[in-house]
């Protein structure tokens, strides 16, 4: 599955289909994990097989060098 990260409102943007529920579910937990690493958290949407994951720094809302770190280990996870 490849698909480019997109510039979406200062926000670095994803979206991600998987065979199902379950799929994704596990895809998101993967995710969880790696930005547990880096204390960095995105925005989760689910809704059965599709997951969109925006990406930004609350604090100064925009894009900063841990969303693009935290970019590449998403795209890690399904390599």
């Amino acid at each position: 599955m490849k698909t480019n990260w997109k510039t979406i409102n200062n926000r670095l943007v994803k979206e991600f289909t998987f065979k199902d529920f379950n799929e994704s579910l596990a895809f998101i937990n993967k995710v969880g994990e790696e930005s547990e690493k880096i204390n960095h958290h995105p925005k989760i949407v689910n809704v059965y097989n599709k997951v969109r994951i925006e990406l930004w720094t609350h604090s100064n809302n925009s894009i900063s060098e841990l969303d693009h770190k935290l970019s590449k280990s998403i795209d890690r996870i399904l390599e």
